[in-house]
């Protein structure tokens, strides 16, 4: 019986234990039921009386044995374990990356800012627009051959993603039960049928400005505008306003703004023209201030919608429109001080 006592304690001293689970096999196979511990237990019955004395005294110490031993290095390894979870303050920290604000938010805050200091409303609609008041109500009955540029992601015959903020006008109006004068503006996403290059895609951004009043003129669109070019582009921006053909205003304008980068000289940014086209604007037809409950002859108004995503682009010289939504980090993180 001594012989397998030193036999098992060979045997144990051998085991290699890696973790805490180990143990508890360790544990079965000496300890257990069948364990050979327990089977040497068999020599005492066959045993005298003096033998079995001296056979308990082995057995009590090579259990004891084996139980302090586990002990003693389940005790090691939880210590072990605590120093690895340990935190060395002295060592110098990771920095985290943080999130910022997209630059499109940004410059819509800025926008915000501005129009709600000079006593306008912001205000927000649906992206899932009706077609009556993403075209009818803007004068673009069905079949209006102006619809060609816009009609896009339709869910069914009568809704679809809205092409414009426009819609806000008419829903605002109608809201409006005393038909009392309006100063609003709709920043908000856009979808439109576009091909995907530097300065196009699907999915844009758009402000849309709304006055209705008494009196209204067309030089009061050309002053409101020029506060935004210059507080948004830069104070040296000046205005040229375009003839075109838009069925909501009339009369209709294509508004350009002289180049931030060479000032009006003509560059390759501006195609050498001097010139980029950031506004469409006119004054509100008057078949939209009827359909919306105005009288025309009572008031007058006008309409304006930059495209948020091109007034980004300018002020912080960013060259394709496509890098606004790729949502990458080593571009995004530059429009955030101490964001390294």
């Amino acid at each position: 019986m001594k012989e397998e006592v030193v036999k098992i304690k060979e045997e144990f001293s051998k085991e290699k234990i890696k973790d805490i689970k180990d143990f508890e096999q360790i544990k079965i196979k000496y300890l257990g039921k069948n364990g050979f511990v327990t089977r040497l237990s068999s020599y005492i019955k066959d045993a005298s009386l003096e033998e079995k004395k001296e056979y308990g005294l082995i057995l009590n110490e090579i259990k004891n044995y084996i139980t302090n031993a586990i002990s003693e290095k389940i005790e090691v390894l939880k210590d072990n374990s605590k120093d690895n979870n340990r935190i060395d303050i002295t060592l110098p920290s990771k920095k985290l990356r943080r999130g910022s604000k997209h630059p499109v938010t940004i410059v819509t805050e800025e926008i915000e800012d501005l129009f709600v200091s000079m006593g306008y409303d912001v205000v927000s609609g649906p992206e899932l627009e009706s077609d009556l008041y993403n075209f009818e109500m803007l004068n673009l009955p069905k079949g209006h051959p102006a619809r060609d540029t816009q009609d896009s992601f339709y869910i069914n015959e009568e809704l679809l993603l809205r092409t414009q903020t426009s819609p806000m006008q008419v829903r605002t109006m109608l809201a409006n039960k005393e038909k009392t004068p309006l100063r609003i503006i709709c920043p908000g996403k856009t979808y439109r049928r576009d091909n995907d290059d530097g300065t196009h895609s699907h999915q844009f951004c758009q402000v849309e400005g709304l006055v209705i009043d008494k009196d209204v003129s067309l030089a009061d669109l050309k002053g409101t505008l020029e506060i935004f070019a210059k507080k948004l582009v830069g104070e040296n921006s000046k205005l040229r306003f375009r003839p075109s053909f838009f069925p909501f205003t009339e009369p209709s304008y294509e508004v350009d703004v002289t180049c931030f980068k060479c000032g009006g000289k003509g560059c390759g940014f501006c195609k050498n023209n001097g010139w980029i086209e950031v506004f469409a604007a006119g004054m509100v037809h008057p078949n939209v201030l009827k359909m919306s409950g105005y009288d025309p002859n009572k008031y007058t108004g006008f309409a304006f919608g930059p495209g948020l995503d091109r007034i980004t682009m300018f002020k912080y010289g960013i060259p394709d429109i496509r890098h606004l939504y790729t949502n990458d980090y080593r571009f995004l993180k530059n429009f955030e001080r101490g964001n390294e």
